[in-house]
């Protein structure tokens, strides 16, 4: 099972550096909003892999109150661009 562990791993770091990749060299600002929302996607997914690996249960709560982050912050970032107020 170490394998499973260190490929996704492996996997998880290659998809966050062509996202941080992305992120630097995006040609649009939609662009990079759909990398920095995948990057938070990858950083949850980095967090079940280690309570997965490790057994502690808190890296769960924090795998979920980041991807509920994540979303308010990807919502925002769309109004923003879309040139709309958050009363709107």
């Amino acid at each position: 099972m170490s394998g499973f562990f260190s490929f996704g791993i492996g996997m998880l770091l290659a998809s966050a550096t062509l996202c941080l990749f992305r992120i630097g060299r995006g040609p649009t600002p939609p662009d990079r909003a759909v990398a920095i929302d995948i990057l938070g996607t990858l950083v949850v997914g980095f967090c079940c892999m280690l309570c997965l690996a490790t057994g502690l249960d808190y890296l769960m709560n924090i795998a979920i109150a980041w991807a509920l982050v994540s979303f308010i912050g990807t919502i925002a970032l769309a109004k923003h661009l879309e040139g709309r107020t958050f009363d709107d």
